[in-house]
């Protein structure tokens, strides 16, 4: 059926493969856990940090929000961020300390969860320019997106380094960088930063286009 359709356009070049949303079936394929199924032993999960990597270990927690204020029980939320030193792992390996990637589903109550450690200041701009805050970079996939959203957390005790993030301060409203800050909450282990997603509406989420 795909011979009656020209897939190149006359310079020669493959057109872009078209989005489509995630589907109510996202997990089967990449939460097996979550859909009832036996994880696989190499699964890209929450944890992203063992007991033995470097760094402060700390939890990052959330929800995510529909613009009704309804929690949105089917995301799948990856994160990907560099290590205390402010470097990328590049090559994922859930054998080591420390993995750069990771993956959570939202529960029935639209919680998601990773534990990571707090990632350090990233190189911006070349050497010289100014090092970007320390922050989480953030996917959103879901039923109804037809291309996942893109976001970052920061962090509340980072005021300095917030404050000269290149990035973070290209946001030009104070309040609407309110909603890129992951916000430091009582906890009785590790420190654990809460950060809500608000997909539309007051207060929704400011979200990149990278």
């Amino acid at each position: 059926m795909y011979s009656q359709y020209k897939l190149q356009d006359d310079s020669g070049l493959l057109r872009e493969t078209a989005s489509q949303t995630a589907g109510p079936f996202v997990h089967i394929g990449l939460a097996l856990e979550i859909a009832g199924f036996e994880s696989r032993s190499d699964e890209i999960w929450q944890d992203l940090a063992k007991a033995d990597a470097v760094g402060e270990h700390i939890e990052l927690v959330g929800h995510v929000y529909d613009g009704n204020g309804d929690a949105v029980r089917d995301a799948l939320i990856e994160i990907w961020q560099a290590d205390s030193s402010g470097h990328y792992i590049s090559e994922f390996d859930n054998k080591k300390p420390f993995t750069s990637f990771g993956r959570s589903a939202c529960a029935l109550d639209g919680d998601f969860h990773f534990n990571t450690v707090k990632p350090g200041q990233v190189a911006f701009d070349g050497q010289h320019g100014k090092p970007m805050a320390p922050h989480i970079n953030i996917a959103i996939f879901a039923r109804g997106i037809n291309l996942h959203l893109q976001t970052r957390a920061y962090f509340d005790d980072e005021p300095d380094a917030n404050a000269n993030c290149p990035i973070l301060n290209s946001v030009p409203s104070t309040e609407r960088r309110q909603t890129l800050i992951a916000k430091k909450e009582p906890s009785a282990g590790k420190p654990r930063y809460r950060f809500n997603i608000y997909l539309q509406g007051d207060g929704e989420t400011v979200f990149f286009d990278f």
